[in-house]
């Protein structure tokens, strides 16, 4: 665990929790998301959070078993955030009260409007009147709770803002997290001032406490690292690498399910630029006999995982009996891969080095980016020296294009699909594009389509396309590319890629959708 001052967000299941701490790491503080129900008395006096944000959520603090807060979170002494359900669940732990009903529900834009008397926590606020915000509750605080003041109000909210500035405890009715409420990111800013924030979460003083954290974990030990050639495996293997030398060996897995290229770009970077001891393990038979007459994308994810885990460890012995693995896991993988709730039902998806571990691997753990986001990872890379065009490559995940392949898989979807995706790259690149995208890919549909080339009948595959912006992506929304780019792709496409006849476009967010389409 970090060594920074830490702000602790308690989660009651928002959509956007995730949003909250990305406004905080952009502010340099260091913060963790943990669900209501995994957050004691205990914890709280482990974790020793410099301050605490309730995020909001789908509940209602007055029904049976509702998420509720350990009670010693209040008597920390630290300013505490309640956001949407998190101000309700203040108001209701501290002597307020909360209904539902009554016609004042809001859902969408909504004007706040401030009272005469100032509140630090809203500095900079209401400079050119009422202040635009995003508000999305069922439920409405009907009485405020002692020592708490009204400091905004909006149509249906009477106590839109509310504070007891003496305790430092601060209760916001919208969420100041999305980009819907324009000056959002103030108000976190004036809240970790008031909580004394030092802003020296970095990258470069990230770096350096790594490395020690390596190098404490693994003594004199021999770690492998699984390389896939992205982003983030990439900068763990160089960060770890500096912090334990010839003891690190990267282990790249061809599991078949690669871009057009990819292994040889990959195998030449890493024994040509940077010198770390590589094995290249061409195991493509192994997984797509696995997969042959899988469809369900979990079932996908879970067998490359664990066929991942029995690779590791066969070339963990044959380097000499390595006792770590070395993985690029992310902040945003953890969270997406732990139920808020504690159940499976909510899990969004499994990624393949989280959700797809077996409990005995023989092997411990090294993550040493599990506590980042992906522009996090970018900037430490930059740290690092890696090289800037690399650092800005898409991510592409583990599981590669077993995911973009919805259905069974078979190896002539396979090699379909690397050549279309490698012409619509192209195309992107050619118009100048790829730095304006954070991801994109193509995918080939479990359907064919019947068309006409020439003067006969086709019945070929039919390819979505998908490209989106995001800044690390948690949430997501698609490109907007011209007509006249999509139809000179899908051209393209047609022409030279034997087996489609039919290209769509994706125009998803996320959420409700996820970036990859599985």
């Amino acid at each position: 665990m970090t060594q920074h001052d830490r702000l602790l967000i308690i989660d009651f299941g928002s959509q956007v929790t995730q949003l909250i701490a990305r406004r905080l790491r952009e502010l340099n503080v260091y913060c963790e998301i943990h669900p209501f129900n995994r957050v004691d008395e205990k914890f709280l006096a482990s974790f020793a959070p410099r301050a605490v944000i309730f995020s909001g959520g789908p509940a209602s603090v007055y029904a049976e078993g509702a998420p509720m807060p350990p009670k010693g979170v209040f008597d920390l002494g630290v300013p505490i955030l309640g956001i949407c359900y998190g101000q309700q669940v203040m108001m209701h732990c501290l002597g307020g009260k909360v209904e539902g009903g009554h016609g004042t529900a809001e859902f969408g834009r909504a004007f706040v409007t401030p009272t005469a008397e100032r509140l630090p926590l809203l500095d900079g606020w209401f400079a050119e009147g009422d202040e635009q915000v995003w508000m999305s509750h069922g439920d409405h605080v009907s009485r405020i709770a002692p020592g708490f003041s009204v400091f905004g109000t909006s149509p249906n909210a009477p106590f839109a803002v509310t504070a007891d500035p003496a305790r430092r405890f601060f209760a916001v009715q919208f969420h100041p997290e999305v980009h819907h409420t324009p000056h959002g990111a103030k108000l976190y800013e004036n809240f970790v001032r008031l909580a004394g924030f030092k802003g020296d979460w970095t990258m470069g003083a990230y770096r350096d406490e790594a490395i020690a954290r390596i190098r404490d974990q693994v003594g004199g030990q021999k770690v492998i690292c699984g390389l896939s050639g992205g982003v983030d495996s990439s900068v763990a293997a160089v960060l770890i690498h500096e912090a334990i030398g010839d003891q690190l060996t990267c282990v790249f897995v061809d599991h078949g399910l690669l871009r057009q290229g990819e292994a040889e770009q990959v195998v030449t970077m890493f024994r040509d630029t940077y010198n770390i001891p590589l094995i290249h393990a061409d195991e493509s038979d192994l997984f797509l006999s696995a997969l042959e007459g899988v469809s369900d994308p979990e079932v996908k994810r879970k067998t490359i995982g664990k066929l991942f885990i029995d690779v590791f460890q066969k070339h963990a012995t044959a380097v000499g009996g390595a006792k770590f693995l070395a993985q690029g896991t992310l902040y945003p993988d953890v969270i997406e891969s732990v139920s808020f709730s504690g159940g499976p039902s909510v899990t969004i998806k499994s990624h393949h080095n989280v959700g797809g571990l077996p409990e005995k691997m023989g092997l411990k753990l090294v993550e040493p980016l599990r506590e980042l986001f992906k522009d996090e990872v970018r900037a430490l890379g930059r740290e690092l020296g890696l090289p800037e065009p690399f650092i800005r490559r898409h991510p592409f995940p583990g599981p590669g294009l077993a995911i973009r392949c919805p259905g069974e898989i078979t190896r002539e979807k396979l090699a379909i699909l690397r050549q279309a995706d490698a012409v619509y790259i192209d195309q992107i690149r050619k118009h100048g594009l790829y730095d304006d995208i954070w991801q994109a890919f193509a995918a080939i549909l479990p359907m064919k389509t019947v068309g006409v080339m020439g003067d006969g009948r086709t019945y070929d595959y039919a390819l979505a396309l998908r490209a989106v912006t995001s800044v690390d992506g948690m949430t997501a929304d698609y490109y907007p590319f011209t007509h006249n780019f999509l139809g000179e792709t899908a051209t393209r496409i047609i022409n030279e890629v034997r087996g489609v006849n039919r290209v769509f476009y994706d125009c998803t967010s996320k959420p409700p959708g996820t970036i990859e389409l599985e």
